[in-house]
């Protein structure tokens, strides 16, 4: 993965993320997790656009937008996972996994 384009890295963690939620019962949730869900599955959306408007960008100024833009919801996907994983949602191994994964991204996207 260490050669993959960071909207490649991003489609990755939002698949890792969507497989480790189906396992999930998202409806016993209480209220705080389920309101973190939703802003990490909003993240996930937002930064998969910007990673790959930065991979479109046609000019250097677009690219620096697109990239600040990725990385500012890359980092809400990271706090997403942390808190959710507090509630038991994500494991430790998968918060390790998903955080290296996004610091991967983020060191792309320049």
């Amino acid at each position: 993965m260490a050669n993959d384009a960071p909207a490649q890295v991003v489609k990755h963690i939002d698949n890792q993320v969507s497989m480790i939620l189906r396992t999930i019962n998202q409806h016993e949730l209480s209220e705080k997790p389920k309101k973190a869900l939703v802003k990490l599955k909003q993240a996930l959306i937002d930064a998969r656009v910007y990673s790959r408007d930065y991979e479109l960008s046609e000019t250097r100024e677009e690219q620096i937008d697109n990239a600040k833009k990725a990385n500012k919801y890359l980092e809400q996907i990271r706090q997403s996972i942390l808190r959710t994983s507090e509630f038991n949602v994500f494991g430790p191994i998968d918060v390790a996994l998903i955080t290296a994964q996004i610091d991967s991204a983020k060191a792309d996207l320049k």
